[in-house]
């Protein structure tokens, strides 16, 4: 890495290991591209508390709906490879699913969360998670809360399955093998980039661990009427399902097991090219990244939520992912940038440190780029 950013690096290192050290984190890593090259790639902390093992570049962390992110870029990269289209009814290739009224959803319903089937059984566990066919059979027997493209509310869990049941019924693969193949096998991110993970892998990862994220679930509960049909109580997206093994190795495509630096790096390979791969040309880029909802609160959160194609768009210019707990990973295409986030100690209420970092980057660089701007106009 260039020593351009020695004093980005360095602040983004005292940030973290004071976080570390007050004990609202426990391991943290960030990294960050601009323009197709690091600049960014630290860690803080231990990858596991009960051991003691550090932290290194190296150790996946499950990163909750980050995960999404990783979700999406399989999707944009067969449509770019023209074995997908956007406006696919799902029913197309998974005729079961029609049942109910579902005939009209298509993949781009699916994507901009306005597919109307964002709801689980209340009775619904982690071990029917870890079973793949038993979950496309509860939304084969969903009954849409809305018609198709008419109501915006966040799919926490059933985005995954449904756009993954029909990656596989295009492919013949699962998700997170086309993932390892198309994605984070070219960019040389195997080992740090997953959908489901392998067995042989899950003893690299860092495990979560719950601050108080359990406490605003709880909250949630009570103060959201919509939020345990989305996330009901044996499955909310925290440690207790993040740190079960069999999840884990499971396909479970809302979410995501990575590194920041890999995460980072399939962003940058989105936005533009890195060591000669690029996954998605610029004309889909600027497809992928159009506001897919109108303005207006979300009907899990009651929250105003832009959403691209699968990805959440910021007001700051940014499009990317970010999950329960505190991971985020994000790029800014105007500026060449990306930046990602991922921690083991799942918390809220207490500020987004992960979020802060994120801003903190974002703005030395286009810091830079006004310097940059101001000197070429005054020679």
């Amino acid at each position: 890495m260039s020593g351009d950013w020695d004093g980005l690096r360095a602040e983004v290192r005292t940030t973290i290991d004071e976080l570390v050290a007050s004990g609202r984190e426990s391991g943290v890593q960030v990294a960050a591209y601009l323009d197709g090259r690091a600049i960014l790639d630290v860690q803080a902390g231990v990858a596991d508390r009960a051991t003691g093992r550090s932290l290194t570049a190296d150790a996946p962390i499950w990163s909750v709906s980050t995960g999404k992110g990783l979700t999406s870029t399989v999707v944009h990269v067969l449509a770019e490879q023209g074995r997908l289209d956007y406006d696919l009814r799902v029913a197309e290739v998974w005729p079961e699913f029609a049942r109910h009224g579902k005939d009209g959803i298509t993949l781009r319903h699916v994507l901009t969360h306005t597919a109307g089937v964002p709801t689980l059984p209340s009775d619904v566990t982690p071990e029917d998670f870890a079973d793949w066919d038993r979950m496309c059979a509860i939304l084969v027997d969903a009954e849409p809360i809305a018609p198709p493209g008419e109501l915006t509310a966040y799919h926490a869990w059933t985005f995954g399955w449904l756009v993954g049941e029909v990656v596989r019924r295009v492919t013949g693969r699962r998700i997170s093998q086309v993932l390892a193949d198309e994605v984070a096998g070219p960019l040389g991110v195997a080992r740090e980039l997953y959908l489901g993970v392998p067995e042989s892998e899950l003893d690299r990862l860092a495990p979560v661990e719950d601050r108080n994220l359990s406490a605003l679930f709880d909250y949630a509960s009570t103060a959201l009427p919509n939020f345990d049909r989305v996330a009901p109580p044996a499955v909310r997206p925290g440690a207790e399902v993040g740190r079960r093994r069999d999840v884990l190795a499971a396909d479970v495509p809302a979410t995501g097991t990575m590194t920041a630096r890999a995460v980072a790096r399939m962003f940058a390979a989105l936005i533009g090219e890195v060591d000669g791969v690029r996954l998605i040309s610029p004309r889909r880029l600027a497809e992928v990244t159009t506001p897919g909802t109108a303005p207006g609160p979300e009907w899990v959160f009651g929250q105003e939520m832009r959403w691209g194609l699968g990805y959440a768009l910021e007001p700051d210019g940014a499009f990317g992912s970010s999950g329960s707990g505190g991971s985020v990973a994000y790029a800014y295409p105007e500026l060449g940038l990306t930046v990602a986030a991922t921690k083991t100690l799942l918390s809220a209420g207490d500020g987004d440190p992960m979020e802060d970092l994120r801003a903190l980057v974002r703005d030395a660089v286009l810091t830079r780029a006004g310097r940059r701007a101001s000197g070429s106009a005054t020679r």
